[in-house]
């Protein structure tokens, strides 16, 4: 099978096509025929060899890729035999994905509403879980106001949805004016160029202090919005577009009693129901996925290099198998 493979740690340049053994599916895996594969920002820093976490570097040669979605064409011993044949879309455990073939965990499999076409349900798959997450983690009620950070992006754009349709009055934040153009379009009610000197002011002017955060940029930017929360406000942390996470003084935070969320861990069971329930709500049309751009499996370093020069908007994706 053709596989996008990196041996080196470095440039996108070093994500390379390269045929290699169809893997076999093992006890209670199945073997999926990738269609669409996510890429994410992570997946650049890992490629780089500076994530943000020094164990999620892999072992080299490796695929990497952690979401994708496809038809399953065999299962291993002690897996149902009605799997094969499914469209399903699943996480593979953090490698695996920039491939025509993967061997992933049975039991993660999601089916997804026949509406819905693999890319959208693929967008959706950690986006449309880690948002719902956030919102549910920060308590967000109808009335507040919400800033959302990195609001074009793949989460951000579902986090300006959802707090939408929560009743909250979303202030969005974006990169540049085509990313802000991009937020307004998706409801946001204020919509601010964190690039610019002063967007901050312009914030408090329009919105005055804000009641959650959604902080998908973290350094500076995460700071400043930090800056920006009510008395008892929420900061919840989910990315660091940046490159470094928000730093929590103490009189930002305890002496302004500032609850502080990182992230929104949860297990593998409710990880998999909260992806079923963005899926749910994106085929019942009130949730939609954001894709801005996709490559062909074997651009996989162009789409790195677009994610690096911060080129993209929402979902970034692989086209692994040419539709239908």
């Amino acid at each position: 099978m053709r596989a996008v493979v990196l041996s080196e740690f470095g440039p996108p340049g070093n994500l390379a096509l390269a045929e290699v053994p169809d893997p076999e599916p093992g006890p209670a895996q199945a073997l999926v025929d990738v269609h669409v594969a996510s890429v994410t920002f992570v997946e650049t820093q890992v490629r780089s060899g500076r994530p943000p976490n020094p164990a999620m570097l892999p072992r080299l040669p490796a695929i990497l890729g952690n979401g994708v979605g496809g038809i399953v064409v065999s299962v291993g011993a002690d897996t149902d035999l009605a799997l094969v044949g499914q469209r399903v879309v699943t996480t593979t455990g953090g490698s695996g994905g920039y491939a025509e073939r993967t061997a992933v965990d049975a039991a993660g499999l999601i089916h997804f509403p026949g509406e819905l076409s693999l890319a959208d349900a693929v967008a959706l798959l950690a986006d449309g879980r880690t948002a719902l997450a956030l919102v549910e983690a920060s308590g967000l009620r109808a009335g507040e106001t919400a800033l959302v950070e990195a609001a074009a992006g793949g989460v951000g754009s579902l986090l300006v949805q959802l707090a939408r349709a929560a009743g909250a009055r979303v202030v969005a934040a974006a990169g540049g004016p085509r990313k802000v153009g991009v937020a307004r379009d998706l409801g946001a009610d204020i919509s601010v160029d964190y690039g610019e000197p002063g967007w901050a002011d312009r914030v408090r002017a329009q919105a005055g202090p804000v009641d959650v955060v959604f902080d998908g940029v973290g350094g500076a930017v995460g700071g400043t919005a930090l800056g920006l929360l009510r008395q008892g406000g929420r900061f919840c942390a989910f990315g660091m577009a940046s490159g470094s996470f928000t730093e929590f003084p103490d009189d930002q935070t305890a002496g302004r009693g500032i609850a502080v969320v990182r992230g929104a861990p949860v297990g593998p069971a409710q990880m998999r129901q909260l992806s079923a329930a963005a899926l749910a709500r994106a085929a019942a049309g009130t949730l939609r996925p954001l894709i801005g751009q996709t490559f062909p499996l074997d651009r996989a370093a162009d789409a790195h290099a677009a994610i690096a020069a911060r080129a993209t908007v929402g979902k970034t994706l692989l086209l692994v198998r040419a539709p239908g």
